[in-house]
């Protein structure tokens, strides 16, 4: 374990104080359980995270622009048919 030194006020204190003596546990355990409780409830993106996230996707997906389906399927076969004619070619030239 790693001794760490905190600053907390009054109200925090005594409230640590508290909860350790009605739970019969040490302080620092107290404060370990409580930071792994608050790490599992707020292992979530925050609102402002959500918000810069969504921002970058939107510049990053705004220049794609969408393409006609007919447009997209022509490109596809072309290639499919540029592959095909190559890998004949290999072929050929292999057999050689």
């Amino acid at each position: 374990m790693i001794k760490v030194t905190f600053t907390l006020d009054d109200d925090t204190v005594a409230r640590l104080r508290r909860t350790a003596t009605r739970l019969a546990k040490p302080q620092s355990q107290v404060v370990r359980e409580a930071i792994r409780d608050y790490e599992a409830r707020n292992d979530k993106l925050s609102d402002e995270e959500r918000t810069r996230m969504l921002e970058v996707l939107d510049r990053v997906l705004s220049p794609i622009r969408a393409r006609p389906k007919a447009d997209v399927e022509a490109e596809v076969k072309e290639v499919r048919q540029v592959r095909r004619l190559s890998s004949r070619h290999r072929a050929q030239k292999a057999g050689e």
